[in-house]
Order: structure tokens, then sequence, then C-alpha cells
């Protein structure tokens, strides 16, 4: 294996700010097509980058002439959308910094963060946003504009730029030193407060940089321009690097604002990305809807060999890639070649067709759904970094990847795993600090290493697995740790589970609630056969259901030890949203929260476990703690 696919050579350093790259773009390749925008009628119109230079050049002008300064922060609470990213490099050819807010932030966490980052104006979507920013106005004395993107803010900025000669937005713009803050990003809060993350212009730029120098070749099949479709939050770091990616790798950048599956399956037809980018909950999203689609015309077995097939083909070509075995064998090809015409080039059509390869990143992705991607013709980096690095610091090495693991670390990146598990980080990616806390910047910088809060092991090639939270882990009254993430995704890979939250917090044994997938929830009884009655038709359904959800647990519990294993579960009857305040706007569960709201049912599940049992005969539920390993048989 060349020295090259395990250890690309360093990016270029960064001399300047981030807008420069659209500069430089402009001048190096006037006519390219960088970014897309989508018309009415579901069409794209292609945006070259000279016309991109010229847009955020009038519009940095117009946020000279209203009296934005080098330094002040603009928050843009935004879905993803066209104008994020011209908003975003407007600001940075100003000198100014950009602080991201979820448009679904309630008012509360809006004023906080507002207040707490020092922003100077605001730009919002709609009169909603206008409203939500007016309702906390009273407290945020610094802010001064309030933009709306709906009713021609971004027009009239750039008119009132008229006045403003381009050359001083380019001499604000070469004053930009790589090492001025470009973004203050707020943590999900999943665990608590948010906190403002400070990020350089450098440290922005050095995962892009490094995975344009190393992997940029693999975004696209040879000879043509890479394609990326956003449509995950440019609110969090993720969506942040693969915009910065974007921008400065010449990559074509189309925007989706609207998450439903209808909007994002409509517009990935439409556009057509070379590469795909997503978090994990969309990657089993598409798993489930492929296999549901499948059973309802009829051909569920089929899905399923197929399936397990592409899992095997793509551990086969691991274990030869890795040096520790040899490849697919002759009736492996042969099986993956006919399924190759009948079934996998057809759920690659659902992506638009072109797409050779895929990132998933925000959580760990599971090694089954991994191999089963790259077994049907889309191999998934499953990336790893957090708000605090800017984005990713690690990737699978180019021809050596492993499925199950985050890959290595980046060219300039270092990682370590300390004595009790804890991942630490060092590189130029690193952030600068939490805005107006110095304590916690000191807490989770400890001698130029950041203490990331992540557990994980190195195996000795050096490729990082990560097994958990710190604050997640769970302590039974026995005194057992339990990470809950990797038991959490073991239960999603089920079709019918779409959520699951693993407790048992000075509790005798490991416990879960779990929230089933509305859409595979309904095709699933739908294909129910029971006779009898509809009352009793109905009991029988739910007592299907529950042996079903039993299997999924005990599925994922044939992947642990038995003190860790799930020995009592109880199904919701609503999924975790961000609505009840049970999900982040990333899409990350608030464990603390969740815990709280269904402390009753946590009681009750344990209480009903705990009960003696009145004969050999009684159900699971009531069976008590000294009962045999299959608590679902």
């Amino acid at each position: 294996m060349p020295g090259s696919a395990l250890a690309p050579p360093a990016a270029a350093p960064l001399t300047g700010g981030l807008a420069d790259s659209v500069f430089a773009a402009a001048d190096r390749d006037p006519v390219l097509a960088v970014l897309a925008r989508r018309r009415p009628d579901g069409g794209w119109d292609e945006i070259s980058a000279v016309e991109f230079r010229d847009q955020v050049l009038a519009l940095a002008r117009g946020l000279v002439a209203t009296g934005i300064r080098p330094g002040e922060r603009v928050a843009i609470m935004a879905r993803t959308r066209y104008e994020w990213t011209l908003l975003c490099h407007a600001l940075w050819a100003v000198g100014a910094e950009v602080v991201p807010v979820y448009p679904t932030s309630s008012r509360d966490q809006v004023a906080f963060i507002l207040r707490d980052a020092g922003c100077v104006g605001v730009v919002v979507e709609d009169e909603q946003g206008v409203m939500t920013v007016g309702s906390v106005c009273a407290s945020l004395p610094r802010l001064r504009y309030v933009w709306q993107l709906d009713a021609g803010a971004l027009e009239e900025l750039a008119g009132r730029g008229d006045a403003v000669a381009p050359t001083t937005v380019d001499s604000l713009r070469r004053l930009v030193l790589p090492d001025a803050t470009a973004v203050v990003a707020y943590t999900s809060g999943s665990s608590g407060r948010p906190m403002g993350c400070a990020l350089s212009h450098r440290a922005l730029a050095h995962p892009c940089d490094t995975l344009l120098e190393g992997w940029g070749h693999t975004a696209a099949p040879p000879g043509k321009q890479p394609a990326v479709l956003a449509f995950l939050p440019f609110s969090h770091v993720y969506g942040l690097m693969i915009q910065g990616m974007c921008v400065r790798g010449g990559v074509l950048l189309g925007h989706e604002p609207d998450m439903s599956e209808e909007a994002l399956a409509s517009a990935l037809t439409s556009f057509r990305p070379t590469y795909f980018y997503a978090v994990p909950s969309v990657f089993e999203k598409l798993y489930k809807n492929f296999l549901r689609t499948a059973q309802r015309a009829g051909r569920g077995a089929l899905f399923e060999r197929a399936a397990q097939t592409a899992r095997d083909f793509a551990a086969a070509c691991e274990r030869q890639r890795t040096g520790r075995g040899a490849g697919p064998g002759l009736d492996l090809r042969l099986q993956h070649a006919l399924y190759e015409r009948t079934v996998y080039r057809r759920l690659r059509a659902a992506l638009g067709g072109r797409v050779v390869r895929a990132t998933s990143g925000g959580s760990p992705l599971g090694r089954e759904l991994s191999l089963f991607y790259e077994g049907m013709g889309i191999y998934v980096n499953d990336g790893y970094g957090l708000t605090e690095t800017a984005g990713g610091i690690t990737m699978q090495p180019l021809g050596r990847e492993k499925a199950g693991t985050v890959g290595r670390a980046l060219p300039g990146v270092e990682i370590q795993v300390a004595e009790d598990g804890e991942i630490l980080v060092r590189g130029p990616s690193v952030f600068q600090g939490y805005v107006g806390a110095e304590a916690a910047t000191r807490a989770a910088l400890r001698g130029g290493w950041l203490a990331t809060g992540d557990l994980g092991r190195l195996d000795e090639e050096g490729y990082l697995t990560i097994t958990g939270r710190k604050k997640e882990v769970i302590i039974t009254s026995g005194g057992k740790s339990v990470a809950p993430a990797f038991l959490e995704q073991r239960l999603r890979m089920h079709p019918l589970v779409h959520q699951a939250v693993v407790v048992g917090d000075n509790r005798p044994c490991v416990g879960a609630l779990i929230t089933l997938d509305p859409d595979f929830l309904a095709h699933w009884r739908r294909s129910l056969s029971l006779p009898g009655h509809h009352p009793l038709r109905e009991a029988r359904e739910e007592n299907a259901l529950r042996e079903e959800v039993g299997r999924a647990v005990a599925a994922a519990n044939s992947a642990v030890s038995r003190s860790e294993s799930i020995r009592v579960f109880r199904i919701l009857a609503e999924p975790f949203d961000q609505a009840s305040g049970l999900l982040t706007p990333s899409l990350k569960l608030r464990r603390d929260a969740i815990v709280r709201t269904y402390a009753a049912e946590i009681e009750a599940m344990y209480a009903a476990r705990a009960r003696p049992s009145p004969s050999p005969s009684a159900p699971p539920d009531v069976l008590g703690w000294d009962d045999s390993d299959n608590v679902f048989r």
C-alpha cells in the first residue's frame, strides 16, 4: 500500500481568513460552478465562482455601510440555505465573527446565546424569527440590527453598499489573520448549559484543507466535479465543516432547508450529489425505508439476503485490505454481482445515483450498518470530531479502512487515550476557549491537550473506536459501569426501534426506554395476520409487538456480558423530540431531561421487574432478579 494512503501530505498553512478562498477561486477559475440554488420548479441554477465572489463582495460592502466592524459578532438563525453560505463569507470578509443559532431554538435559548456572545446583529428567516428575537430585545443592549431574509434584507444590504468602495472590503479582508476568531459555535447542551466555542479561521480551515488534500479526489468519479447536497444544520460544526470543504475545494454545493423525507428525496434525485454526508439516524432511517419498501413489494426476503450479502462482501474486502485474510470467494462475488444488478443499484438511485462515498458524523455509526452501505457500493466513513475541534479530527486511511472505527488521526493531529479511557486531542483545529468561561476553558484544555469527554480506545495501528461519553456512563447498584451508546446503537438496528435510552444508575440492572419508528410500526401492523374479534386481536397485536421489541433487546444483549445486558424495557407512546426539550437541534438525546420526564415510567418498570414471581410460568415482566440469562424467552 502506498505510504500516501496512510499519511497524506499536510495541507498548506492558512495565511489569511476563510473569505480569501472565495476571491482566490474567482481568480483561479471564474466560470466554475461552485454553488447551486433551487428553483421553485425543483430545478437548480448554478452560480459560478466569479458570480459568488461578486455577491459576497456586494453584501460585505453593505455590512460596512451599515456599521458592522471587525471583531463584532453577528448571529445567523436560519435553516440550511444559500443565504447562509453567502452571509458567512461576507461577514468573514469584513472581519466579523459568525454566531450560528438553530432556527428552532426557544425564546430563552436565543436570548442566552445572543447575550452570552454579545451579538450586535442577528439574521433570521421569517416573521416568526423576528418575533422570537423581538420578544427578548429588552435584555440585549448590544443588539443593534435584526435582518429578515424573507423580507429582502440581503438585497437591501447590498444596495446600501453601493457607496462603499470595493477596495475597502479588500483592505478589511487582508487584515484578517488565521488566528482571528471566525465562529462562536455553541455546544448542543445535551448535558448542561450550552458553551460558546471560539473557533479561529485556522481551526476551521485545518480539517477542511487536510481532508481535501488527502481524500478530495475520492468525492466523485474520476474526471467529474464533486457535488454535495447540504441539508444538516450549518448551526452545527459538522455542517460548517462540510460548507468549508465545498467552498475551499471547488465542490458544487447545493442547499436543502427542508429535512422532511419527501423534500430530501426530491432534492437528492434532482441535484444528484456525488458525496453524501449525514448523521447515523439518517443512515439508519434510509436502511429501514429500503427494507419497508421491499417488504411492501413482497421482496422483503430478497432484500434481507441482499443486505447480508453486502455485509459479508464488505467484511471480506476489509479483511483483505487490512491483511487479515482473503477477499470475497467466488460464490460470494457471484452473489454480490447478482444483487448489484437487482438490488444495490436501485438503492443507490434513491440518493441520486451518483454517490460514490459518504460520511457519518455526530455520533458513532454501527459496524453492521457501515458494512451494509459499503457492500451496496457506497463506503461510509464514520468520522469523529467535536465543536471544540472545529469538526473532524480522524479519517479512514485510503485502502486500509476499518468499519466500526472512526479511523486514524488526521495529519497534524495527535490523539491519546487517558488511563480512565477519555480521549485527549492536540492539534491546529482545537478551539481557542469557551467565551466568557475561563474556568471551563482551563478544565477542558490541560497542558495543551483537549479533554474531549468522550471515551474510546486506540488499537495497535492507531485506529480509534468511540465507546461512549464519560458523563453518560451508567453505574448500577452492583457497581457495574455500562456505556449506553453501544447498546442503544444495537437496538436502533431493529426496524421497529426509532430511539433508545439506556438507564440504570443506582439500579440493580440496566433498563431501556424505547420509542418506535411510526412509519415502520404502521407497516408492521398491516403485515400482521391475527384472527379474532377486535378487542382480542388488539391484545394479541400488542403482545406480538412486545415480543418483537424483546427480540431487538435480545439481539443487542448478545453483544455484551450479562451484567451489561438490558433486563427491563418500556415502550413509550411518543418519540423524543425538540419541542418537548428531549432532543437537541443536532438530534442528540438530552438524557437528563428524558430521565426526569419519564421518572414515573422508569420507576414502574423496575418495580414490576422486582416483584417476586408467583409461579414458575409467570411472564418475563414479573420474574425476580436472579432468573436465567434469557429473560425474554
